[in-house]
């Protein structure tokens, strides 16, 4: 190849014509990040929410309301309309807390139509009898939680933009409503918070089989940037403003917690990890441990109840236990993965045979 121009640059470092391309390629690519960040952050700084709560009511319904007061920690759970019996173990669980040290919490639940009327029925009377309901227009699918996860974000800005702190949680996930509200409490940054466990490279699925099906025109990059696995994640208030902004240059078609991932990005906001979220692991359960982490992914409901019983009661933990506890936690839940696994294994060895 042609050696190209060199130039001259003091203290006698060279660099040849591609490597200036290079780098002054990723500084323009810098500067439009930038500009477009300050561009989405300036214009959700300055949302007009008038407009948006009249135009709220053509995308989704909703029993839940929002106090006028501020909301300490508000928790939205993304749940598929059939499962009333778990949205009623969460609210008689994890999801009946309404405070914590003195801070009010509110906990509501995002669906969307179902696809058989009795179902949909059952799902207006349970709205009508617990006013905790987001739902939307759109029948829920696999292909539509993306949307229901941007419904959720515009009920949030728009009915509910004194919540300080917005959880988004999946319906499988258990909350330590305490110890995550603690660990708020602590903080003295307030603003630009996208907390959970962040999912470095993911891959966009390729295969038009799949529900979560993306195609190269709709994301055409290798890997999805980091962004906070969607069983359970945090934002402020801002973040989700920002988002939502963000969002109308985004596609639907993306997975929904790699398109917040995405709009986070875009509004100049990083992912940031904490190990005491579970991501999509089901943590072996300790009264201490469940005390300590966030969340814990893939419970049963009997588990939920349990869990929530013995960790809001009961004495607090010392920090020898509660080290000990996450050890113990840990090498279970290690264990119990890799039983997982082999059972896995052994169903698809059969399988083979079988067929």
């Amino acid at each position: 190849s042609a050696p190209g121009i060199i130039f001259p640059l003091p203290g006698q470092v060279r660099l040849r014509t591609h490597q200036w391309c290079f780098i002054l390629s990723n500084v323009l690519l810098f500067h439009v990040l930038l500009f477009g960040a300050l561009e989405i952050r300036e214009r959700a700084r300055k949302l007009d929410l008038d407009p948006l709560k009249a135009n709220l009511s053509y995308s989704s319904s909703s029993t839940a309301t929002c106090p006028d007061q501020e909301i300490f920690l508000l928790i939205v759970v993304c749940s598929s309309p059939e499962n009333r019996t778990r949205r009623d173990v969460i609210r008689q669980s994890w999801g009946n807390t309404t405070g914590s040290g003195g801070y009010s919490i509110l906990t509501v639940f995002a669906v969307g139509k179902a696809a058989a009327a009795s179902t949909q029925l059952q799902i207006n009377e349970e709205a009508q009898k617990h006013r905790d309901i987001i739902e939307g227009s759109f029948i829920d699918s696999p292909r539509t939680q993306t949307q229901k996860m941007l419904m959720s974000v515009e009920w949030t800005v728009t009915s509910c933009p004194r919540a300080r702190f917005i959880l988004h949680a999946a319906q499988d996930v258990f909350v330590a409503v305490p110890s995550l509200a603690g660990y708020l409490l602590s903080l003295t940054q307030l603003e630009d918070i996208y907390l959970g466990r962040v999912v470095h490279h993911g891959v966009p699925d390729r295969d038009p089989q799949s529900p979560a099906f993306v195609p190269t025109h709709q994301y055409p990059e290798q890997f999805y940037p980091d962004f906070c696995h969607g069983s359970a994640f945090l934002m402020s208030q801002d973040v989700a403003r920002k988002v939502y902004v963000a969002a109308r240059e985004v596609p639907l078609a993306l997975p929904p917690a790699a398109f917040v991932g995405i709009c986070a990005r875009r509004a100049g906001i990083t992912a940031r990890h904490s190990s005491r979220f579970a991501g999509e692991k089901h943590i072996s359960y300790n009264r201490c441990c469940y005390k300590f982490i966030f969340t814990s992914a893939d419970m049963a409901e009997d588990e939920l109840v349990q869990g929530w019983k013995e960790t809001s009661d009961g004495e607090d933990c010392s920090l020898l236990e509660t080290y000990y506890s996450l050890v113990s936690c840990k090498v279970l839940t290690y264990i119990d993965n890799f039983k997982q696994f082999n059972l896995d294994r052994i169903k698809n060895e059969l399988l083979h045979f079988v067929n």
